[in-house]
């Protein structure tokens, strides 16, 4: 036999043999298809698996990057709480001396839930800023944005909304989601009645008084919404349902109640009661007509007077005060007598005047009256378009 056959019955053995091995051992064709079919399943998987891990990873890189960003941005705006800390710490120097505030501060800490989560933040409010405010007179309007553009706290609400606007990018959130987190805090404030915590039915508080007194009414807590919503540069009005105050917020994709104002929708508001959120209205003032209050500085003027005889004549005193938060420019006082029917006699006009907020104007009116009459002293503010805003009366008396 030579090499060459050997080599093949070697062979042909070997396949024999392997193949007996495997006709020993069989393996059904119903397990192969099975195993066949998981095989296609496990490579369908994997593959499903590794397209989702790449969508995660790039979904994580993503993240990542929008985190780095966001801590700068809380850097940022850490660094501007810290500039405008400082800032009105500096602005106390330059304050008129007459409305100079100390250093003295009164703490305070909030808590309060929005969104499932519980938030707090801590306020230092200077005290002397507090006492102000609290010794200011109350206006004689019915017009509470007054209590809003008070220019004299601007720079320390400016400190108090960025505590919300590092909540808001911490957190990611939009800007009708940051105008609810903000009503949130003002709606956790406990409503008190002015009557029993003031002694006065009805005395609107400025916002350093709601927060350092911890709580007020439904005009006291929409003031201060409105101070904080308006600091943060939101579009905000003063909203006045019967017997009742509000705010609207001009926040554009929202839905629900809403007031117009120069084709503007302003979205209702609650800030009294926990829960409500933009657009919802509480069922008593479904239907109902409302007052709305733009938040703009404007002049407020009150007076007041004596009179005494100078021979035939008389000489009125007359102070004028601007309790309003602008300027006021072209007012006049006029001073007669009461010819009854709703006529004057013998009116006198001062010159037209200026009056900065704040500020006290004296003049003098002398009034020559005609005898032989029962009347009285009518003294009145009139502004430059003519309109009286504040009136009053002496007794009556023969002359």
């Amino acid at each position: 036999m030579n090499l060459k056959l050997s080599a093949l019955l070697i062979v042909g053995l070997f396949v024999g043999g392997g193949a007996g091995l495997l006709l020993g051992g069989t393996i059904s064709a119903s397990v192969i298809d099975d195993l066949t079919l998981q095989n296609a399943k496990l490579t369908g998987d994997y593959t499903t698996l590794n397209a989702t891990c790449a969508e995660l990873n790039a979904r994580l890189a993503s993240l990542d990057l929008e985190k780095t960003q966001l801590l700068s941005r809380v850097t940022e705006l850490q660094a501007m709480y810290d500039k405008l800390s400082s800032e009105y710490e500096s602005t106390l120097a330059s304050v008129p001396v007459d409305t100079a505030f100390s250093s003295e501060t009164v703490s305070k800490s909030f808590t309060w839930s929005y969104a499932g989560d519980i938030w707090s933040i801590s306020l230092s409010v200077p005290e002397s800023l507090y006492t102000y405010y609290k010794d200011l007179a109350r206006a004689p309007t019915s017009d509470y944005s007054i209590y809003v553009t008070h220019p004299y706290d601007d720079e320390y609400l400016g400190t108090i909304v960025e505590k919300f606007n590092l909540i808001a990018v911490a957190r990611g959130l939009s800007e009708a989601e940051k105008v609810n987190l903000v009503v949130a805090f003002v709606q956790s404030l406990p409503y008190t009645v002015d009557s029993v915590t003031t002694g006065f039915d009805e005395y609107p508080r400025y916002p350093v008084e709601t927060l350092v007194d911890g709580g007020g009414d439904c005009e006291d807590t929409s003031i201060l919404a409105a101070a904080l919503l308006h600091t943060m540069n939101y579009d905000v009005i003063l909203i006045n349902p019967p017997v009742h105050f509000a705010i609207g917020v001009n926040i554009p994709g929202s839905h629900g109640y809403y007031w117009s104002k120069d084709d503007v929708k302003y979205y209702y508001v609650e800030t009294t009661g926990e829960g409500w959120t933009i657009g919802e209205l509480p069922p008593d003032y479904v239907g109902t007509k409302a007052m709305l209050f733009e938040l703009k500085p404007i002049p407020i003027l009150t007076h007041s007077w004596t009179s005494h005889w100078s021979g035939s004549d008389l000489i009125l005193s007359i102070k004028v005060r601007n309790v309003g938060t602008a300027t006021a420019t072209g007012y006049h006082v006029e001073a007669g007598l009461d010819a009854g029917g709703g006529q004057w006699r013998n009116v006198q006009s001062s010159d037209a005047f200026s009056i900065a907020m704040g500020k006290d104007l004296n003049l003098t009116l002398t009034v020559k009256p005609t005898k032989g009459y029962h009347t009285r002293i009518i003294v009145c503010v009139v502004s430059s378009d003519g309109i009286s805003v504040d009136k009053s009366y002496s007794e009556w008396f023969d002359i």
